[in-house]
């Protein structure tokens, strides 16, 4: 699942190519975003982990693929994160939706995501090129909202109660989810100032 965004291309590669396996696998995983959706409406949460987990397989597939195909490409890097936060982002509010995750986390994260995304339009329109590399914070929040999301869909899935750890994920979750929009928030501050 997310890992940040794919390396830049490679030089020599074919840098606009859609069509490489890569990608492909990556739009597949575009794909599992409604059927995960679906299936969690329909409370088919042993279906939506299995769905889950295969998207974290080929999100780790096709990044090796990429690299090891020399087939790294600017729609790759885009489609990759944008893959990534659609399902996730995706399965929060619908776990939401049903009552397994507090609404209120699902908001944060969806909240989180809105702003990053708008702050990086302002400083666009502002004429900054923001640089997008994910931060230490973001990459654990990462690792939180996935732990999570799986940990949920499989407990509430298969009937495996896991004790307090699902208690556990969501404060880890949404601290690192916060700090991640504060720290984003922090970086994109010091870039106007800059330009100012």
């Amino acid at each position: 699942m997310p890992r940040g965004a794919e390396p830049p291309p490679a030089e020599g590669s074919p840098r606009h190519a859609l069509l490489t396996l890569p990608n492909l696998i990556t739009l597949a995983r575009l794909v599992m975003v409604p059927l995960t959706v679906w299936l969690v409406v329909q409370h088919r949460l042993d279906l939506a982990f299995l769905v889950f987990l295969a998207a974290g397989i080929s999100d780790a597939l096709d990044g090796w693929l990429a690299r090891a195909l020399g087939a790294r490409s600017v729609v790759g890097a885009m489609l990759d994160p944008l893959a990534d936060k659609a399902l996730l982002v995706s399965v929060y509010v619908t776990l939401a939706v049903i009552g397994v995750l507090p609404d209120w986390l699902a908001i944060l994260v969806v909240f989180r995501d809105v702003m990053i995304l708008g702050g990086l339009a302002l400083l666009w329109m502002l004429g900054l090129r923001p640089t997008i590399r994910p931060l230490a914070i973001s990459k654990l929040n990462t690792f939180a909202q996935l732990a999570l999301a799986g940990l949920v869909l499989f407990t509430e899935g298969f009937g495996v109660p896991l004790g307090p750890a699902v208690t556990v994920l969501i404060l880890a979750t949404a601290v690192t989810t916060a700090g991640s929009l504060i720290a984003y928030v922090a970086a994109a501050s010091g870039q106007l100032r800059g330009h100012g």
